[in-house]
């Protein structure tokens, strides 16, 4: 018998997918209000290809994310850019198989 395949093909999938049940159970959004969102930005995002399922769905899944967070004010799109910068610089700086880390 074979090992059952991993449910997200990236670590990074997972935590997506985590950090929107975390904030749902917070209450920082409903369920019904995250589905929505999701649902207008894979539309979005499949008006220009067929989507595959899996990194674009996630990618989908991250961009849905910092949509309801910058309509609910979580945080706004300068506060999310700012951390995307934060973590591209922290990716590229990081050596080959070490944590990646943002510095606070």
């Amino acid at each position: 018998m074979s090992a059952p395949s991993p449910v997200f093909e990236a670590p990074w999938h997972a935590e997506a997918f985590a950090l929107a049940v975390a904030l749902e159970a917070a209450g920082a959004f409903t369920w019904p209000e995250w589905t929505q969102v999701f649902g207008a930005v894979l539309a979005e995002h499949g008006a220009a290809k067929d989507l595959d399922g899996g990194e674009d769905y996630f990618r989908a899944w991250v961009a849905a994310l910092e949509r309801i967070c910058a309509a609910k004010g979580i945080a706004g799109a300068d506060d999310l850019e700012a951390l995307r910068q934060a973590w591209e610089r922290a990716y590229l700086s990081t050596p080959h198989g070490a944590p990646v880390r943002i510095d606070a």
